[in-house]
């Protein structure tokens, strides 16, 4: 059954929703504005059995949730952008070995250190991979506390599923909100999927378990890499997710994700009020990003309004999904900069006017 209403922040809500899920390991390092997270789970992993370190880096970090993760745990680690850059080698490796692991990264300004104000300019990073190497991660986009309940704990069950690493991409807003959410029950351990590769000792002197990464040897790494492609072939196959509002009848489709489809969300509700007949395509996998469910919202329309709260990352996977099929326009908001509903107004006001006053339109 879940649990009564409870009002929380958005990065205690993750901290919480991973120890429903069942995860009994996490370890980080501290950087703002995602330190709530950990803050919590200090306190809340010894109550229920598990494991907190604050490690002595990020780099130290996710190698610790590498071990842990080889050795069968549910473990996590969180961080902002500039940790999450200094992950990026032990994520390269964990997606080698196919050690699954989730990873919460609650965005802020940046190039470099940046600012602690919310961004969305991790995008590039998350979804093509981001460290060395052919390998990608599935990157869940919630867009708001409830949604941060549920895709902590869909994270968990990918990485399982696929043993891949997941990334969890909320941002500094998102992580400070505090909203009224519900909780599942705690997930029964003893029910989860048993992990026969896990590297739980030896027999005699037979390891059960080996992880390298130094393949060099009879084309060893050609072949592995095949296999991951494979299994990434899958997970597009079968893992994009998306939400849709209002394009039943829609002239212009808005595409945002995030904490960006929060605010033209309550745009669009105010233009239609107004008599303009726009839609929201919130895509919520980022990678596989819905190329194809995209494409089919668009058939319709003769325009396509991307809103980020970067400089444009995600605009390149609409082009690549929408192609010439309509005319792309995009605005954005970088370095930290929190856009209202008034401003996505007046971006989307434009596209329909066609006057170029905010925004651009993207040239193939």
């Amino acid at each position: 059954m879940p649990s009564e209403k409870m009002l929380m922040r958005g990065s205690h809500v993750v901290g919480e929703a991973a120890v429903r899920a069942g995860c009994r390991y996490y370890f980080g390092y501290p950087i703002t504005p995602q330190n709530e997270l950990p803050e919590y789970l200090s306190a809340r992993m010894p109550e229920v059995g598990g494991t907190f370190i604050q490690a002595e880096s990020e780099i130290a970090s996710i190698n610790m949730v590498l071990g842990a993760s080889a050795a069968g745990g549910r473990v996590m680690t969180s961080s902002s952008s500039p940790g999450i850059s200094l992950k990026q080698e032990g994520i390269s490796y964990m997606a080698g070995t196919e050690l699954p692991a989730v990873i919460a990264n609650m965005m802020r300004g940046g190039p470099g250190l940046g600012n602690i104000a919310p961004s969305a300019a991790d995008y590039f990073q998350a979804t093509r991979g981001g460290g060395h190497g052919d390998y990608r991660t599935p990157v869940l986009a919630p867009a708001g506390c409830q949604e941060l309940v549920e895709m902590t704990s869909l994270a968990f069950d990918l990485a399982d599923k696929y043993r891949t690493p997941v990334m969890l991409l909320g941002d500094g807003l998102m992580g400070q909100v505090m909203e009224p959410v519900t909780f599942p029950d705690f997930l029964d351990l003893e029910k989860l999927p048993q992990k026969d590769w896990t590297l739980d000792g030896c027999e005699g002197r037979e390891p059960r378990a080996h992880y390298s990464m130094l393949l060099g040897q009879q084309g060893e790494l050609y072949h592995h890499n095949m296999h991951l492609q494979e299994k990434y072939d899958l997970i597009t196959a079968q893992e994009q997710r998306w939400e849709t509002t209002s394009t039943e009848d829609a002239e212009i489709i808005a595409v945002a994700y995030g904490t960006a489809a929060r605010i033209v969300e309550s745009a669009i509700e105010n233009l239609r009020d107004e008599g303009s007949r726009f839609g929201l395509f919130r895509p919520i996998t980022l990678w596989p990003f819905p190329k194809k469910p995209l494409r089919e919202q668009v058939q319709k329309v003769r325009k396509v309004a991307v809103f980020e709260l970067c400089a444009g990352q995600m605009v390149e996977d609409v082009v690549l999904s929408v192609g010439e099929r309509a005319e792309i326009y995009f605005c954005g908001f970088p370095g930290g900069i929190i856009p209202t509903p008034a401003d996505a107004s007046e971006f989307l006001r434009s596209v329909k006017n066609g006057d170029n006053k905010v925004g651009r339109r993207i040239e193939l």
